[in-house]
């Protein structure tokens, strides 16, 4: 938790299995990631056909690239998920997994879960979008 970022569940909306329905950033910096693939640093796609390993490459990605700004995944204020399926067993399966991971805590903020026709790549089963609150540079600064 970070005090410039609220997060909030109005009474008046429906439950939901982990994400808020609003996600208030205070005042600052933001960083919007592009949509994280599952590519290798060569740009080749990880684990064709399998979800789970495609999950765990855009994980490590995202994890990068939020290191790469300074943040960690409780700085996520925005998420959208993209899985080619028009199953919701797989996309169920997919929010679990994400969840589940080292990304996770990303995914309790405002939160977006799709099932697409297709992605850009050749194989791609899923893609994660992410906008992350920065921290202030100068709390950092002596």
């Amino acid at each position: 938790m970070t005090p410039e970022i609220t997060r909030i569940n109005p009474a008046e909306l429906h439950g939901t299995p982990g994400y808020h329905h609003i996600t208030v950033v205070e005042a600052g910096r933001t960083a919007h990631l592009a949509g994280q693939c599952p590519l290798d640093r060569a740009g080749r796609l990880v684990g064709e056909g399998s979800l789970d390993a495609q999950i765990d490459q855009v994980v490590a990605n995202a994890l990068a690239a939020l290191r790469a700004v300074g943040a960690g995944p409780e700085r996520v204020v925005r998420s959208v998920v993209y899985v080619a399926t028009g199953e919701q067993a797989l996309l169920g399966a997919a929010w679990r997994r994400l969840t589940a991971s080292a990304l996770g805590p990303a995914f309790g903020t405002a939160s977006t879960l799709l099932g697409v026709t297709c992605l850009g790549f050749t194989g791609q089963l899923v893609e994660v979008d992410l906008t992350a609150a920065l921290p202030d540079r100068t709390a950092a600064a002596p």
